[in-house]
């Protein structure tokens, strides 16, 4: 599905402005008049609305319309609870209010006409998604010509604010992206990913970190966390303040983790298999090495839990059993709801994707990185458009979007793998319909205690499609398996440190409906589950004491006579940027 041009669309949609009367012939014809951006959609993907919906919605535009009017000539300003028009300057300006109120009401109707599409769902979730990318576009916040907060500014500052917005502007055009925060900031080593550790073991595909014990005694099975190798590792060791990674060290754990390298054109062949089988197969065996124990507590975040999940299921296939507990963070296993990322999966567009790099070539980490600024506009481009260029505000420093703009490219073949077996075809819940690394996979067969998280407002991993690993891992033993629902979204919910006592969870230990051994709904879940205060990391830092063994003496350095150390943490993988 192709988007209309949204500067094209505002240019269109500002030009009504200088005329009222001209609302009503934009939409005389709706939804046929080539003017209305969803009738371009409505025709490429077949789709149409009902005649009498039509003028249901055409009759309440119009009515809404007049008496927007109305209060306008009145000089009664209008009511607005979005937070983008809010301020003084939006609210003190008749005309500016009134331009803010109209395109909002331009906006409801849009959003109407999307809702009352005759069509498939995915189909009109994609028109739904399409026309929200057009709605926020056009908003008259975007625009210096419309934006009164930042004319204010250009007039307070002589012009000043217009030439350093020009100025940030050529610099994200350099950089290939917007700055979400100040960069200079920051740097990896120095502020970042700062726990102390040593790399002590590397491959082309990753290195290998053991982090140093702050504690006596340690528990005997050791920690092995699996980041997603789509961002940086270092999301789980941000700053001291707020790094799990720490907080995992201090409560006692050996910690190992895979630093994923930032693939370049030596690595644009690599599979799914090999991230599994040399990725985190390999770990698993170096981690056992080291501390000579066979089995020890797993963690996977994002796609770094699919493939964890993935691994353990190969091993289980070659008689091997290496996970005294799994913890999967706002993790897919069933892709059957995958939310609003489905819009840009279909059959055209994976093999268009399969066409360009399933035999070599690399997916480009700005490339995805724009993919998931899409999925919250508003947050992640208009709202850094509007105050680094139209007010020529410096963003301030924030470590977590720092960290956001911080891309990792992935190797054509493993993307095309992930985005046909899971996304598209939801194969790798299926018991033995997918070989990888030599072996039938079966989720089913994972042996291991299983702690889920997931974000209520996650917007990748919807918290219900998280929540539906409970009916894969542990079939029959629903009391094996442990879920929390925290607050907030994807990466947020993710990093609420203990030590802050911010935001709230759920829990419900009630896993089984009844005397079922399969575990209860999502819904039901929710219905029945407790609220609390603060972090869920005490929940976790608990559930890894009850596998952790017994405790032992901290060992006194990493690795060993066979993995010796080879630089301190964090190495050097995480530092390269993508190409």
């Amino acid at each position: 599905m192709n988007l209309p041009d949204p500067q094209v669309i505002a240019n269109a949609w500002m030009s009504h402005l200088r005329d009222p009367g001209q609302w009503q012939s934009w939409f005389k014809m709706v939804p046929e008049v080539e003017a209305n951006p969803v009738a371009a959609l409505l025709k490429e993907v077949g789709a149409a609305i009902e005649p009498e919906t039509i003028e249901q919605l055409r009759n309440d535009y119009m009515a809404n319309v007049g008496q927007l009017w109305q209060q306008f000539m009145a000089g009664k300003p209008p009511a607005m609870a979005d937070r983008r028009f809010t301020t003084p300057a939006w609210q003190g300006s008749a005309l500016s209010s009134f331009n803010a109120a109209s395109y909002l009401l331009n906006a409801r109707f849009l959003t109407a006409m999307a809702e009352a599409v005759d069509a498939t769902p995915q189909q009109k979730q994609k028109i739904r998604f399409a026309v929200q990318q057009i709605v926020d576009a056009m908003s008259p916040a975007n625009f210096l010509a419309t934006n009164p907060e930042a004319q204010q500014k250009l007039i307070e500052t002589k012009g000043e604010s217009l030439t350093r917005g020009l100025a940030n502007m050529l610099a994200d055009m350099n950089k290939g992206h917007i700055s979400l925060s100040d960069e200079s900031a920051f740097e990896v080593g120095r502020n970042l990913a700062t726990t102390p550790g040593q790399v002590v073991y590397e491959n082309p595909l990753f290195q290998l970190i053991q982090y140093t014990p702050v504690t006596a005694t340690v528990h005997e099975r050791p920690l092995l966390m699996v980041p997603p190798c789509i961002n940086k590792y270092y999301i789980l060791d941000l700053q001291p303040e707020n790094s799990l990674v720490k907080y995992a060290v201090e409560q006692g754990n050996t910690v190992f983790l895979v630093s994923w390298s930032n693939p370049d054109a030596s690595l644009d062949k690599t599979t799914w298999d090999q991230y599994v089988d040399q990725g985190v197969i390999e770990a698993i065996h170096v981690v056992q090495d080291i501390t000579g124990q066979d089995q020890m507590n797993m963690l996977g975040f994002c796609v770094g839990g699919t493939i964890v999940s993935t691994a353990l299921a190969v091993l289980a296939g070659r008689g091997e059993n290496p996970a005294a507990s799994l913890t999967l963070l706002t993790t897919f296993l069933d892709f059957s709801d995958t939310g609003v990322i489905s819009v840009f999966v279909d059959e055209n567009q994976v093999a268009m994707r399969e066409n360009l790099l399933r035999d070599g070539g690399l997916m480009k980490g700005s490339d995805l990185a724009s993919t998931f600024s899409s999925l919250r506009p508003n947050d992640l481009v208009w709202n850094y458009v509007q105050s680094n260029y139209l007010k020529g505000n410096e963003p301030p420093p924030f470590d977590l979007l720092y960290w956001n703009s911080d891309s990792t490219n992935l190797p054509g073949p493993m993307f095309c793998w992930y985005l046909r077996n899971t996304y598209l075809e939801n194969n790798l819940k299926e018991p033995g319909k997918l070989a990888v690394a030599g072996q039938q996979v079966d989720l089913g067969k994972i042996d291991a205690p299983t702690f889920v998280y997931a974000s209520r407002e996650d917007h990748i991993v919807p918290w219900a499609s998280a929540y539906g690993s409970l009916s894969i891992l542990n079939p029959g033993k629903a009391k094996a398996n442990r879920f929390i629902l925290g607050a907030s979204g994807h990466i947020a919910g993710v990093i609420n440190p203990a030590s802050k006592k911010k935001r709230n969870y759920w829990v419900n230990d009630m896993p089984a409906k009844g005397k079922s051994a399969k575990p209860m709904s999502a819904d039901d879940w929710f219905a029945g589950a407790t609220e609390h205060a603060g972090s869920w990391w005490p929940e976790w830092a608990q559930f890894l004491a009850q596998h952790g063994g017994k405790d032992v003496k901290a060992p006194a350095q990493a690795g060993n006579a066979t993995y010796q150390a080879i630089e301190p943490a964090p190495g050097r993988y995480v530092k390269v940027k993508a190409g």
